[in-house]
């Protein structure tokens, strides 16, 4: 049971970082003025919700496994505070992504810094958790 929060964020981590691949290839277009293929926006948008989502339930589930599995205190750790500034700067990340989806905002570059920073987070979060595995 201890497994389940790294198998799910290592699902979350794959996904998030297809949607960052994409999104950096979507900003290419954009800046050298070529068209921005609908199919390629629709697979970082199907990609990244499902990253997000999946990096929501881990910050829960992160959590409440560290407290109720193995009696620690769910911030106790460089890992628990690095995911929880990770999840928020994903939570972010997606805000922005759906206020320039629903054409609220064309701020393309706070949603890609955002997205850039929470990767970043990620990877130190991941990193931070190798030596909490049982």
């Amino acid at each position: 049971m201890a497994y389940g929060h790294p198998i799910v964020m290592t699902g979350a981590l794959c996904l998030v970082g297809l949607a960052f691949s994409r999104g950096l290839a979507l900003r290419k277009r954009r800046l050298t003025g070529l068209p921005r293929p609908r199919a390629l926006r629709q697979a970082h948008l199907s990609v990244a919700r499902w990253g997000v989502a999946l990096v929501v339930l881990g910050s829960i589930s992160g959590p409440l496994s560290a407290f109720f599995l193995r009696g620690w205190s769910p911030l106790g750790t460089l890992h628990g505070w690095l995911g929880l500034v990770a999840a928020m700067l994903f939570a972010l990340t997606g805000w922005w992504g759906w206020r320039l989806e629903q054409g609220i905002s064309s701020s393309f570059s706070a949603h890609g810094w955002s997205a850039l920073l929470a990767v970043a987070v990620a990877a130190l979060t991941a990193a931070a958790g190798m030596v909490l595995l049982p």
